[in-house]
């Protein structure tokens, strides 16, 4: 369905960027978890819009209401809707787009695929409807929390300034002191610098996230078409901007002979582990019980403050200079949505290891 995530845990969502709100519904989700409020505006605080110089300028509160599902701060094994209204749109923005198909953008595959398109912001193509997902993800993360298992992605490349591959190297509990939310200092700061001369052009610049799993257990992952690699790859392409998605070693695994990255297996505490993790903590499409580590590489923002060509709706030639707030880079703002993404994978194929009896 295409507006539905997941197979026992679930999010449905609606709403358009211009509209009077967006918000969904989650199902599956198990009962007497404490639901903690705070802490899901909190994520939602991450993803809004006006954090920083190096975002939107839009200035949107993101308050999220809790419908239903939720009693006396525990979650009744009920569908949870929720709601977020939209209360800093400026349409007018958009209207020299009406009739033009912005480069690179969803306007002209909406507008072949339905016959009719929302010009103001992208409607239900826009990034704004992310929302749902951090709130989703929000309340996957308080059930993982349940297990012992933690999300953390960080920006680790923007342009041509990039960390080390091995997240290992860094800190992570550092990565929200900055508003890039770089784990490294001296990094961000350039990371930072580069993205503020890119918005000064009025251009965009993409770059990489990474996002580490810890705690997962071993065994999730179905065999064949529900390898779990698979459902994280396809989580995080659903996010809008994003290109590409590899776990463990990824492309770099073409480099290699496999006398050089096999994981060879140790007992550890009378555990079975790796002694490396090339894998990534997926092996055969079943987690193995490392670390999960992916990346997942965003484009350039479509939506230039410059001229560009581009053709109507009649298909004649014309030019757009777009108008309105835009992010130079998304990666600052999407790193709480690809957490939200995996948090909502790895609680799903949890809950699916429950219900499969061997």
């Amino acid at each position: 369905m295409r507006d539905v995530f997941g197979n026992i845990f679930t999010l449905t969502t609606f709403g358009e960027s211009h509209g009077e709100a967006v918000g969904g519904v989650v199902d599956g989700f198990p009962a007497g978890i404490d639901v903690d409020t705070e802490f899901i505006q909190s994520e939602l605080d991450r993803r809004r819009p006006g954090q920083s110089k190096i975002t939107t300028d839009r200035k949107e509160p993101d308050r999220v209401e809790l419908l239903s599902g939720v009693f006396e701060g525990k979650s009744t094994g009920c569908p949870i809707g929720f709601v977020v209204r939209n209360t800093n749109q400026h349409s007018s923005d958009y209207d020299n787009m009406r009739s033009l198909f912005r480069p690179s953008h969803a306007d002209y595959t909406y507008f072949s695929k339905y016959g009719v398109r929302d010009h103001r912001g992208g409607g239900r193509s826009s990034a704004r409807i992310t929302i749902s997902r951090c709130v989703a993800g929000a309340l996957a993360k308080l059930a993982l929390r349940q297990v012992g298992v933690s999300v953390q992605a960080y920006t680790s490349q923007v342009g041509d300034i990039a960390l080390y591959d091995d997240y290992r190297r860094y800190d992570l509990s550092i990565t929200e002191t900055n508003a890039v939310r770089c784990p490294d200092k001296e990094k961000a700061a350039e990371m930072e610098k580069l993205i503020s001369t890119v918005k000064a052009e009025g251009d965009t610049i993409g770059g990489i996230i990474t996002c580490v799993v810890k705690g997962c257990p071993a065994g999730l992952g179905e065999p064949e078409f529900g390898k779990l690699h698979a459902a994280l790859g396809m989580a995080m392409l659903s996010i809008n901007a994003v290109k590409g998605f590899e776990y463990g070693t990824g492309f770099r695994s073409a480099g290699y002979r496999g006398s050089e990255i096999n994981d060879i297996f140790v007992s550890r505490e009378g555990k079975v582990h790796t002694k490396t993790n090339y894998s990534g903590g997926i092996q055969g499409g079943i987690s193995n019980g490392e670390d999960i580590y992916f990346r997942v590489a965003f484009k350039p923002v479509a939506t230039l403050l410059k001229e560009q060509a581009t053709v109507d709706t009649d298909g004649s030639e014309t030019t757009l200079t777009a108008r309105g707030r835009h992010d130079p880079c998304v990666l600052p703002r999407a790193v709480p949505i690809v957490e939200a993404m995996a948090a909502m994978t790895i609680l799903d194929y949890y809950l699916i290891s429950k219900t499969v009896k061997i």
